[in-house]
């Protein structure tokens, strides 16, 4: 994959690692010399993660907790610290899609991305900040193009991504002079479960899919995991030591 070694000695957490982004990201860390603790609900998902990643070397563990929960976090991170001595870098992908017509939609549909894409961001980086002040490390989040542009049927999906991107500037700011990057990238349409098995959960024939015309390629190509993962490692490494604050847009280029 890469001849790069940019994470020898540096500790990481990526959470949503039992597939997708997260998996690639774990891979592609551990791949550069780094120690991986992969996070995920997905305790099946995360055993193969690891194997891909080549777990039998000791270079990558799993944990399993939810990101929207208080308690997982705090023991997830207690435990990364108690084990490895330190935080280089949290790499944050756990996320979910739900898609709904927005009348239809109950207080529950909306506030379930809230709670796990906007909160869940909210408390790993709570618990990871004080740990990345010492080591001078770095956060990288993840939004996502609908934050920017919209998306018909995910008004919750892109309001909680809204919020990702406006939280990770106002932090990027808050410890910049502490050493701290914090830094997200806003994918478009990745080939992972959650867009191309599952793309518009739930509405059928109703949905109106020509609203989804402006965030494709003419080609209908779209993005893999792998991309993802080698502009995470670039924002998480020194390779990315002038870039704080930034929402990095990934989407083959569909809104330039």
């Amino acid at each position: 994959m890469t001849n790069l070694k940019r994470f020898i000695n540096k500790v990481i957490i990526v959470t949503g690692a039992a597939s997708g982004m997260g998996r690639a990201s774990v891979i592609r860390f551990v791949a550069e010399g780094g120690k991986v603790i992969a996070v995920d609900l997905n305790e099946e998902g995360l055993k193969e993660t690891v194997n891909l990643a080549g777990g039998d070397a000791g270079n990558v563990y799993y944990l399993v907790g939810s990101v929207s929960d208080e308690g997982d976090v705090k023991r997830i991170f207690d435990k990364v610290i108690a084990v490895e001595g330190k935080l280089d870098v949290l790499a944050h992908f756990a996320g979910i899609l739900r898609s709904s017509f927005f009348t239809e939609m109950s207080l529950e549909d909306f506030m379930l991305p809230i709670n796990v894409n906007l909160v869940g961001t909210f408390l790993v980086c709570r618990e990871a900040l004080p740990h990345l002040v010492k080591t001078k490390g770095n956060i990288v989040n993840t939004s996502s193009t609908a934050s920017m542009y919209g998306g018909a049927y995910m008004t919750a999906y892109a309001a909680s991504k809204g919020g990702v991107s406006a939280f990770t500037k106002s932090l990027a700011w808050e410890y910049m002079q502490q050493g701290v990057r914090i830094n997200a990238v806003a994918p478009g349409t990745i080939a992972t479960g959650m867009t191309v098995e599952n793309p518009v959960v739930g509405l059928g024939d109703r949905a109106d899919y020509s609203l989804f015309e402006h965030s494709q390629r003419p080609d209908l190509a779209v993005g893999k995991p792998e991309d993802v993962a080698g502009v995470v490692a670039m924002l998480a490494s020194d390779d990315g030591s002038f870039m704080t604050g930034e929402i990095v847009k990934m989407d083959g280029g569909v809104h330039n």
